[in-house]
């Protein structure tokens, strides 16, 4: 069963959900008093209130079989849910509500977390009797996203729901924790009242300066000072605290000294208050952890959410709401900001045109997660920009990413790019596989944009937000200065962008004029020349985005020809970018110009790497590979009950758990001296292969040889072998010598807070040294492992190159989507390396292989709606 955790409701509220507990009989019994005769009859059928008392005692009572779990709301008890087992592989399902909490959607989410805690515990169905007439019940089973069964009994229905997981039921979750994070948020973004907890007379105090914030920025809603010791600030009535009002509040903005936001946070729990945005700082980022803690305990308890604390506000201009002390007011636009530095946020204020920005500072509620699902329907919002300094949810971020970025770009600055440290005794994949490698992978899978800078991130955003996405990767450059065109023509062959030969006579110009690509009309070329020649490109077929490059003073001069840019590309459907020497910001509000040609041809390929990850197909749905998880889990569990810390599997035990995932191993002995490696060579056929046990990295220390063609030259290898390496050489194995082949690396890991990594590069002993490696997070496509062999800079040589005969990609790709799968399935597995794989015409076959397991707190389900 789950433990404790916050979830939210369609209306935008806050429940939490937990285990039943004996303690809860009399909350129990107080549900059900408070309950309709209505609703106790269509839960317990004729016996009504009498027998919903008498099941509460023996739902708490020691004899109690099944499985429940509680849901409170303001610390009140107001839903119980159970399933009873029947026998192994069914039982009974049955749930009762508070009536003051129906048509919330609680219900549902119960459901859900019953469904997928019985398919946890080996349950496949879910039987439920239910009053033919109880229409809402049996409306919310059959919408669930389970297969459900149905047929008639007398006057009720018994219906049978089949508990294992379907892509229905993860469509459905996905649909109702969207609505609810956008119910949530929208009380935060656009609400009705706003109330400014400390506001001071002060006008250089944070309190006054927010205040004056909000009503210079023209908020239309109640607006409400807070101040105990003032009648009136900037001609608004003061209020001696939150609870003095008494229309309610959506948003109360605190700007108190840390040692009062918990009292004031009560206060506007006691109110009512919707959503809590704290400035203040002095918590979690001042080793006052406990103290955020407890702030945040108290907004979930009353259904609040809450943006901070440490943060510098809020905003929305569509809202006209300016909830922060930034200095400076916000420039409408169509860019949604989140950043959780209050300075960068601040920076990319003055740079960027917005629609909303959400400082989350300490993060400790609201994070870039919630805002993704808010912003993705929001229709004031085009573009999203994000400044992290760590994730929270980075799966949870993957899987909301993955489908906002499919109708609006993401664009990610995310800080602390640093090396792992000292590496020494780490597998091959983990040497590589760093944490920030991991947000890589993720991000790119996501379909975000992920950025080296905040001055990429501006120079991004200014793009999309103003223009159409471009189509493909052709590029017209024209303009009046044929240095900085070259410049960008060579910026363009570095990001993979195509400058193509334009035909003769396409372009008229002067007889000095180079008019292939790029177009130079040189320096002289008035406004109106160059502005035409925009305007044929603009119609041209065979290009896709334009790029003007204007060096002012020349010509007509600055202003002119930017006047002639706007004119010329008023009609085109095609991406234009300029790049105006030595000036940055925006041509008519809406051509992105840049200073410099390699600035703005880098925002171009942004723009069309993310337009082609968005017009790839949808993949199409694939069987998970058949595996034997049980077995292998079993493997791991004994490993780590013999050591407890973790450690390297045995040879044995790493080809027995690799041999359940299906994998393709060489036939190896295990050998523990000369004379049983000599044995061992004649079982399986000379020539062979000897490698040491013990070492990490074998070829290292002398622990590899190879092609031994004979019993005598197997025996002395083992003696040399261990005199040279010494105690560190806990044994050997024998193996077949293979046909040669390509040698490649597929490796993974399992990071704590970001899950599974999966690697695929050039095997063998170079691994490290050439670097020639792809990542992804799993589960992998077949599509996806072909795409990451693809990546890699040795992949001609699995295509057949220079005359070689083409080996089997698609038995490495089915070797990589069956990692992925053992990775996502036994988290305990923190490393593994199988180098190499020989990849022949015939099959790829793992040589060797190294696994390394640890203990793993369990991970909830992703499908689990639940607040971090």
């Amino acid at each position: 069963m789950f433990d404790g955790y916050d979830v939210l409701l369609r209306d935008g509220g806050i429940a939490h959900v937990r285990r039943l507990t004996p303690d809860d009989r009399p909350a129990l019994h107080e549900l059900v008093d408070r309950s309709s005769e209505r609703s106790a009859y269509l839960r317990f059928f004729t016996g009504g209130r009498n027998t919903a008392h008498s099941y509460m005692d023996r739902l708490t009572g020691p004899a109690y079989r099944g499985r429940a779990m509680v849901a409170t709301m303001r610390d009140r008890l107001v839903a119980v849910a159970e399933y009873i087992p029947i026998d192994d592989h069914s039982a009974d399902l049955g749930i009762l509500l508070d009536d003051a909490v129906h048509g919330v959607g609680l219900g549902t989410l119960l459901l859900e977390h019953v469904a997928l805690d019985a398919a946890a515990n080996g349950v496949h169905e879910l039987i439920a009797d239910v009053l033919a007439e109880n229409q809402t019940m049996i409306r919310v089973l059959r919408n669930l996203g389970l297969d459900v069964r149905r047929r008639f009994d007398g006057g009720s229905m018994h219906i049978s729901i089949d508990a294992l997981p379907t892509p229905e039921l993860q469509a459905g979750i996905e649909a109702r924790d969207h609505e609810a994070e956008r119910a949530s948020l929208a009380r935060v973004l656009a609400p009705r009242s706003v109330a400014v907890i400390g506001a001071g007379r002060d006008p250089r105090s944070v309190g006054h300066r927010v205040l004056r914030n909000l009503i210079d920025g023209g908020f239309a809603g109640d607006l409400y000072p807070i101040n105990p010791n003032a009648e009136t600030l900037e001609g608004l009535t003061c209020l001696p605290n939150v609870g003095a009002i008494t229309t309610g509040v959506d948003l109360a903005v605190v700007a108190v000294p840390a040692t009062h936001v918990l009292k004031v946070a009560r206060e506007c729990a006691e109110a009512g208050v919707s959503g809590l945005v704290v400035l203040t700082s002095g918590f979690a980022e001042a080793g006052l952890r406990n103290v955020e803690t407890d702030l945040l305990r108290i907004c979930r308890t009353a259904g609040m959410r809450l943006v901070g604390p440490n943060c510098l506000g809020v905003v929305s201009t569509p809202a006209r709401l300016n909830a922060s002390f930034l200095p400076h007011a916000p420039v409408p636009g169509r860019v949604a900001l989140m950043s959780q530095s209050g300075a960068v946020g601040a920076a990319l204020l003055e740079r960027l045109n917005v629609s909303s920005f959400v400082s989350v500072g300490n993060k400790a509620d609201v994070s870039g997660n919630d805002l993704l699902e808010y912003w993705e329907d929001d229709d004031d919002t085009d573009v999203i920009a994000l400044y992290l300094e760590s994730f929270g949810n980075p799966r949870k971020f993957a899987r909301i990413a993955r489908r906002v970025s499919a109708k609006k770009p993401i664009l990610l600055v995310k800080s602390g790019r640093s090396g792992a440290g000292d590496r020494a005794v780490r597998s091959h994949t983990a040497a590589a596989a760093s944490p920030d490698v991991a947000v890589d992978a993720l991000v790119r899978a996501s379909g975000v944009l992920r950025l080296d800078s905040v001055h990429d991130l501006i120079d991004t955003a200014r793009l999309l937000a103003t223009q159409p996405l471009p189509q493909g990767r052709r590029v017209a450059i024209v303009g009046n200065s044929g240095g900085p065109e070259a410049m960008a023509a060579d910026a363009c062959e570095l990001h993979g962008l195509v400058v193509p030969e334009l035909p003769a006579g396409l372009i008229e110009a002067g007889e000095s004029a180079a008019l292939g690509n790029p177009v130079d009309l040189t320096a002289d070329a008035p406004a109106g020349q160059i502005g035409a020649a925009i305007e044929t490109l603009g119609k041209f077929p065979d290009i896709d985005a334009i790029l003007v490059v204007y060096t002012p003073p020349f010509g007509s001069g600055l202003e002119e020809t930017r006047r002639a840019i706007a004119a010329a590309t008023e009609h085109t459907d095609k991406t234009v970018v300029a790049c105006i020497v030595g000036h940055d910001g925006l041509i008519d509000d809406r051509i992105p110009s840049y200073a410099f040609p390699e600035q703005a041809v880098e925002t171009l390929a942004n723009a069309v790497h993310y337009a082609e990850w968005r017009a790839r197909p949808a993949e199409e749905p694939e069987p998970r590979p058949r595996v034997d998880e049980r077995a292998g889990r079993e493997i791991v569990r004994a490993e780590l009950e013999a050591a407890p810390t973790g450690g390297w599997l045995s040879p044995a035990d790493t080809t027995a758990l690799l041999g359940h995932y299906g994998l393709n191993l060489v036939p190896t002995v295990d050998v523990d001296g000369p004379e049983a490696a000599a044995e061992a060579a004649a079982k399986v056929g000379l020539p062979v292969v000897l490698k040491a046990t013990g070492p990490v990295h074998k070829s290292d220390v002398g622990g590899v040889r190879l092609d031994l063609g004979s019993v005598a030259e197997v025996r002395q290898a083992y003696t040399d072998m261990a005199a040279r390496i010494g105690p560190e050489m806990t044994g050997g194995i024998v193996q077949p010598m293979l046909p040669k082949g390509v040698e490649i690396i597929i490796g993974g890991v399992n990071y704590p807070s970001f899950g599974p990594l999966v690697m695929v590069g050039m095997g063998g002993v170079t691994a490290e040294l050439l670097a020639d490696q792809s990542f992804r997070v799993p589960p992998l496509s077949r599509a996806t492992a072909v795409e990451m062999i693809d990546e890699l800079r040795c992949a001609p040589l699995l295509h057949g190159y220079r005359g070689t005969q083409p080996v089997d990609v698609e038995a490495l790709a089915e070797q990589l989507v069956r990692i992925g799968r053992l990775l996502e399935d036994l988290p305990e597995v923190t490393e593994l390396d199988l180098n190499p794989v020989i990849v022949t015409p015939g099959g790829a076959t793992t040589v060797d292989a190294r696994i390394r397991v640890a203990p793993s707190l369990p991970q909830p389900s992703p499908l689990l709606r639940r607040l971090r």
